[in-house]
């Protein structure tokens, strides 16, 4: 028995009714989760944007502490003997690597230190020469980065403990790669400014998609929602004969 609204009748079944109500919540649901996504990501955007301010001069023992791009001075000489090839980097819509060199403190601890990006040669067995001599010590400004993360993407390979240098990685953990260099590394990494020294492409940009993207699937997951109610509606109002 349906209800009636006069000269109309709405008499939903049970099964539209119950399916009605389990995707429309879902739909809301993904909606505000895109919602939530969006807001996060631009605190992430607007922490990025903050980061441009004047360089802290720090020791390691704040790095960990810092919050995240936050623009640093450090004092200490790179170790170019033995540096690390990010795979699977993409620039301008082209594949190639991330250098991550070691940059020893006047403390002794090691952070990496991201160089910027370098093309791919077309042949996995031809390797970048990225060699430099380096100043016995420098200073050097940059941002403070955690390193990059797979997600839900495939190829994570560690780097080889075995192999020579540069060694080629991809998507790896902190603590592999302090055990192909054979010494303790700062858990986080230093994006080197673009207009510094012995560095390759860099462009840094805050990561992730931009956040009104999110807004904008948040939006049609609710638009779903609505249509699913509409749809509804209409297909359960019948004329009483």
């Amino acid at each position: 028995m349906g209800i009636k609204l006069g000269q109309r009748e709405f008499a939903p079944s049970w099964l539209m009714t119950v399916a009605t109500i389990l995707f429309g919540s879902l739909f809301v649901t993904l909606g505000f989760w895109q919602w939530q996504r969006g807001a996060e990501r631009q605190a992430t955007w607007d922490a990025f944007a903050r980061s441009t301010n004047s360089a802290i001069e720090v020791g390691t023992a704040h790095l960990a502490v810092l919050p995240e791009f936050s623009r640093v001075r450090l004092r200490g000489s790179y170790a170019p003997e033995r540096q690390f090839l990010l795979d699977n980097r993409i620039f301008d819509g082209r594949a190639g690597y991330e250098i991550l060199t070691p940059f020893v403190l006047t403390d002794g601890h090691v952070v990496l230190v991201n160089r910027g990006w370098i093309p791919f040669a077309g042949f996995r067995d031809q390797l970048p020469d990225v060699a430099f001599d380096a100043p016995h010590v420098s200073t050097i400004v940059g941002r403070i980065d955690e390193l990059p993360s797979a997600g839900l993407a495939s190829g994570r390979a560690a780097p080889q403990t075995t192999a020579g240098w540069p060694r080629v990685t991809s998507f790896p953990r902190m603590t592999e790669l302090a055990a192909a260099l054979g010494r303790p590394l700062e858990s986080r990494i230093v994006l080197l400014d673009a207009d510094a020294a012995y560095g390759y492409e860099r462009h840094w940009a805050a990561p992730g998609l931009n956040p009104m993207r999110h807004v904008g699937y948040a939006v049609q997951w609710w638009g779903f929602a609505v249509v699913l109610l509409g749809l509804y509606v209409g297909l359960n109002l019948r004329k009483v004969v």
